[in-house]
């Protein structure tokens, strides 16, 4: 289906070559079935935020995590819960604090004093959905605890490495008004979400939904999935044969190139950054069921693709940073035909 090139002379081939679907695999409708009883089942838990659960499901289908910056009380928590049970996976939560070790995160080898040997017992992040709370109030050591595994899946702690789940999705927050006590991410962190949003209080309508029982935590409880691991392996690899045609890709790489050339960014988007937007469009056009990605798509989830990657010369900030993004949106014409 897909006849897709490399983004970027700089970024990884192997990772930009398309990926066959092995045979026997669902077709793409299927996938794209998947991503709207995803949306549904998200949308039944988190009231009246339709864009926030078209992105978070967008995220989920290409594999990607996610970055919640937002105020306390808003569903951070309730939306990441709602991921897990609705790909039937295992869910983990971690509550960041500056004494939070790496160890930690990665688990840590004990002495079995019955045989006098010694085993690995497994960390918080040996889960599908991983949910760092108030990741910024853990310190930089701990917070590169997550690099390796966001990045390859993996964890190394004892000299060993050792595969996580797959899926594995590490769903963050942080609360940007609250600076006491807390540790900006690195810029190596934030590269490795795939999107960035913020939920955002209810509507009036939204929130007496929830006060009524038909959304949020009541919401939760009767979830239900709508997939596996399975499943969601093969919307993965359904995701990447989405046809990119090579305007599109260029209009894409017009927009990375622009955020490191534009006035007040000291740091742009990276090849990692692209190749992430890339996924995320190709997701964003599976959500909608075509099989081709359209500038609408790319239009769609630039903000929350590289927004928070952007290092402004003030530092970052995901609000400042969208404002960059959708401005190169304004100004860049998008390919037509």
């Amino acid at each position: 289906m897909a006849n897709l090139k490399p983004a970027a002379a700089c970024a990884d081939e192997h990772l930009m070559a398309t990926t066959e679907l092995p045979s026997g695999a669902k077709p793409l409708r299927d996938a794209s079935t998947l991503a709207s009883m995803l949306q549904e089942n998200l949308g039944t838990v988190i009231r009246g935020k339709s864009d926030a659960v078209r992105l978070a499901t967008v995220a989920v289908m290409s594999g990607g995590h996610v970055l919640l910056e937002d105020v306390p009380g808003v569903g951070k928590t309730l939306l990441a819960k709602a991921i897990a049970r609705s790909i039937h996976g295992t869910f983990r939560r971690i509550q960041g604090t500056p004494d939070l070790l790496p160890a930690d995160l990665t688990g840590v080898s004990v002495l079995d004093q019955s045989d006098g040997t010694w085993r690995f017992r497994p960390g918080p992040l040996f889960a599908n959905v991983v949910l760092v709370d108030e990741i910024n109030r853990a310190t930089p050591r701990t917070q590169s605890a997550l690099l390796e595994a966001m990045e390859e899946g993996q964890v190394s702690a004892d000299g060993v490495t050792r595969r996580l789940p797959d899926p594995f999705i590490v769903v963050a927050t942080q609360n940007p008004h609250e600076h006491a006590g807390t540790f900006p991410l690195v810029e190596g962190q934030r590269d490795r979400f795939a999107i960035a949003l913020e939920i955002g209080r209810p509507g009036r309508h939204a929130e007496r939904e929830i006060l009524t029982g038909a959304g949020g935590a009541s919401a939760l409880e009767l979830l239900q999935p709508v997939a596996d691991a399975d499943d969601l392996r093969r919307a993965g690899l359904a995701v990447r044969q989405v046809h990119v045609s090579a305007p599109i890709l260029d209009y894409l790489l017009d927009i990375v190139d622009a955020t490191r050339a534009h006035e007040g960014v000291a740091l742009g988007a990276s090849p990692r950054a692209s190749l992430s937007a890339l996924r995320t469009a190709q997701a964003h056009a599976v959500a909608l069921g075509r099989q081709f990605v359209t500038p609408d798509d790319v239009k769609a989830i630039a903000p929350a693709a590289l927004a928070h990657r952007l290092i402004l010369n003030s530092g970052p900030d995901l609000t400042r940073g969208r404002a960059v993004v959708e401005a190169i949106l304004r100004r860049l014409p998008p390919p037509r035909g």
